[in-house]
């Protein structure tokens, strides 16, 4: 590929234990430029005006000044409308860094990991995105083991997602996760061939 002033910037996406941090990982041994959402959503309860909102909105998840991020996590995930709230308060914040990440990138493509793109409806700012989907059993069985959480968690958890079942009418590709890593490295290895070959690309 050829040197690109504005990186290619690709998102990965897909529900709770589909794989996308496996994904990001193949990518980044592959050696090219990845970020994750996850990451910096992890820095971002440090920022005082972050911190204020949340403490407003969840008074019940802030322990000694810092807010107690499983017990967020057990509350919103619990209730729509709140998990809703938690993301009017970060997802702004967390997608502006991203983006920033991403554009200051000197490659010409770089990927980031977006857990709740549709649901936040930030498909657009990507130039492609990679949908990655696996069985509803297995993603259970990888949460479980990962969270250590219960079944009827986890499931109220992929209840709150978006289906990606659904048709997407943007550019995207669906990278199946069914197999070993070995086949979804082969999965990846041969969208990424033809992605590279694309004019926008260039």
């Amino acid at each position: 590929m050829k040197q690109n002033k504005k990186p290619y910037k690709i998102a990965i996406t897909g529900g709770i234990g589909s794989g996308k941090s496996t994904v990001l990982s193949i990518l980044q041994e592959l050696g090219y430029m990845v970020f994750s959402c996850d990451a910096i959503a992890r820095d971002i309860y440090n920022d005082k005006l972050i911190f204020a909102k949340i403490a407003k909105s969840f008074p019940n998840v802030v322990e000694n000044d810092v807010v107690n991020r499983k017990k967020l996590a057990e509350e919103i995930f619990n209730d729509a409308m709140q998990l809703q709230t938690l993301n009017a308060i970060t997802h702004p914040v967390i997608m502006q860094n991203l983006l920033q990440k991403m554009q200051s990138c000197r490659e010409n493509i770089c990927f980031a990991e977006v857990p709740l793109l549709f649901e936040g409806g930030f498909e657009k700012l990507f130039d492609h995105v990679f949908v990655i989907m696996r069985p509803l059993e297995n993603r259970i069985q990888s949460v479980k083991l990962r969270d250590n959480l219960l079944t009827c968690e986890i499931e109220k958890r992929i209840k709150n997602q978006f289906n990606y079942a659904n048709p997407i009418n943007i550019v995207h590709t669906i990278i199946e996760n069914t197999k070993d890593v070995e086949y979804l490295e082969y999965q990846i290895q041969k969208v990424l061939h033809e992605i590279e070959k694309m004019d926008n690309c260039h």
